[in-house]
């Protein structure tokens, strides 16, 4: 992927709303680029840099802050919350530090910044209370940050506990504490809560998916003057890039037939409406002709949107039709949607499984050892499933799934040797060989019913005019839009109508103004 990236000294940078790709590393690739940071460079230097960078962003987000509490803990982060509150402290402003450790103890650069504060006249208390944290107008998080896999115990998790308790909100350093930074999960009971999160050195996947974005609010990252880009990273943070790609200017000369035909095949009875979701959105985004066929077998036109061609189950299942089509399977099929899938596996030659289709594939082992199969002829496949789908087909709990939500995408695709879109906050993009990818875009307001079959429609439409040969780059494309469009289109405390998310896909491109 090209991209032209901003400095790493450019100080902090906002992620959200995403603008663009940017590489993600997990905890130990981190740790072994800020070794090699330091390894070059003056003792405390990095640190210094650090904890200015803090003090600046907290100056930014609450720039009329005037009693500022920071919760510092034994480590590193500590150690960055201290040098933070140093700066803070030359600008006039009242800051209260809780050091939440031995002093003893502490790492050398941390121990350095303690000695540092002292000397400038910090209140300095031991433990988590403060005389005046309930009236404070800006908490700093510096109690744990990516040295840590295991739930804050003790007085760190006191002082994590008043931090959520008071009024002011929070800036968390690197990660908030109580946080995975590789996988988004809580690590225990209690988590921060925070409203800024500032990503010190690298950016951090778990800060993206799971529960990183109820935790993390907006992130930002400091690179702290440290070039990454030739780092090999562990994930990416998906951006617009794959979307301008797939959807240049179409020539004058193009025709329907440039823009491939996809085929949607569900909709049981009482849950047409899924399909007919679906086939709109592949309409929408792009598709050259668009066929519906419906297992309640309901052949009438759809009445708002006539260009939809409804044909029976039995002339669906053409080999003729399957192997030049476009497919999305599932979208409300019900029990009887696993009948059609053995020549859907064998034909289709681009296919999207979603909803019961997975269902389908979970429960028969014939029919995964059929998927696998199309991967061998070519015939590429993208799966959709939201948590308790993919924890069907991998045979655990969906908790299991969510408290790894990357490794359990990619696990996914690699046992079926598909594409896996693993959806809910922060969508995991898997495919086998390939980095895997986390969407920034979205919100609550895509938790209703229908908003799955638009994107599998989306995906489709966008991938059978696409030049894309695994659907990876069109799945990465379209769960962007998909929530970028639910970002621009209102207010989160309401449900996105699936009708209306196509209306709103189509008219907030991120080129359309």
């Amino acid at each position: 992927m090209n991209l032209s990236r901003p400095r790493a000294d450019a100080g902090p940078l906002a992620m959200l709303p995403s603008s663009q790709a940017w590489p993600m590393f997990d905890a130990t690739a981190s740790r072994r680029i800020e070794q090699a940071a330091i390894a070059v460079r003056p003792a405390q230097s990095l640190m210094g840099k650090a904890g200015l960078a803090v003090a600046r962003l907290a100056l930014a987000v609450a720039p009329q802050a005037r009693r500022i509490w920071v919760a510092a803990g034994p480590g590193n982060n500590g150690g960055d919350g201290l040098v933070a509150a140093r700066h803070l402290h030359r600008q006039g402003l009242d800051v209260r530090v809780s050091l939440l450790g031995e002093a003893s103890r502490m790492p050398e650069d941390a121990r350095d910044a303690l000695a540092q504060a002292q000397q400038a006249g910090l209140w300095i208390g031991a433990g988590p209370d403060c005389p005046w944290q309930a009236g404070a107008d800006l908490g700093i998080d510096a109690l744990l940050g990516l040295g840590t896999n295991r739930a804050p115990e003790g007085a760190i998790e006191q002082a994590a506990r008043q931090l959520n308790a008071g009024t002011a909100p929070v800036l968390a350093v690197d990660l908030p504490t109580g946080l995975c930074g590789d996988s988004g999960r809580c690590l225990g009971e209690v988590a921060v809560a925070a409203a800024h999160t500032l990503s010190l050195l690298t950016l951090k996947p778990g800060l993206f998916t799971g529960q990183g974005r109820d935790h993390a609010g907006r992130v930002w990252l400091d690179e702290l003057g440290v070039d990454t880009s030739g780092q090999h990273c562990s994930s990416w943070l998906a951006g617009p890039e794959y979307l301008i790609q797939l959807m240049p200017q179409r020539a004058h000369a193009q025709h329907k037939g440039s823009f491939g035909d996809v085929l949607v095949l569900g909709g049981a009875a009482g849950m047409g409406g899924a399909a007919m979701l679906a086939a709109r959105a592949a309409l929408t985004a792009g598709a050259g002709r668009v066929y519906l066929a419906r297992i309640d077998e309901d052949l009438s036109p759809d009445a708002a949107r006539p260009e939809l061609m409804p044909r029976s189950v039995q002339a669906a299942l053409a080999p003729d039709l399957l192997a030049r089509a476009t497919v999305v399977c599932g979208c409300g099929g019900g029990r009887d949607i696993g009948a059609l899938l053995p020549p859907v596996l064998d034909h289709a030659a681009r296919l999207v499984l979603d909803a019961d289709a997975l269902n389908a594939l979970a429960a028969d082992p014939a029919l995964q050892d059929a998927l696998r199969a199309r991967a061998t002829r070519g015939q590429p496949t993208v799966l959709t499933p939201h948590p308790l789908e993919a924890a069907r087909l991998l045979g655990c709990s969906a908790a299991a799934v969510q408290a790894q939500r990357l490794y359990s995408a990619q696990a996914l695709a690699d046992q079926l040797h598909a594409v896996v879109v693993l959806k809910g906050s922060g969508t995991v993009i898997a495919s086998v060989g390939k980095t895997l990818l986390v969407n920034p875009t979205g919100n609550a307001s895509l938790g209703t019913a229908g908003s799955g079959d638009v994107l599998a429609g989306w995906l489709a439409g966008l991938w059978s005019q696409a030049g894309d040969p695994l659907g990876r780059d069109a799945a990465a494309a379209s769960v962007w839009l998909h929530g970028w469009a639910a970002e621009q289109a209102g207010d989160a405390r309401l449900a996105l109508r699936a009708g209306d998310l196509i209306d709103a896909m189509a008219a907030r491109l991120p080129w359309a103004g």
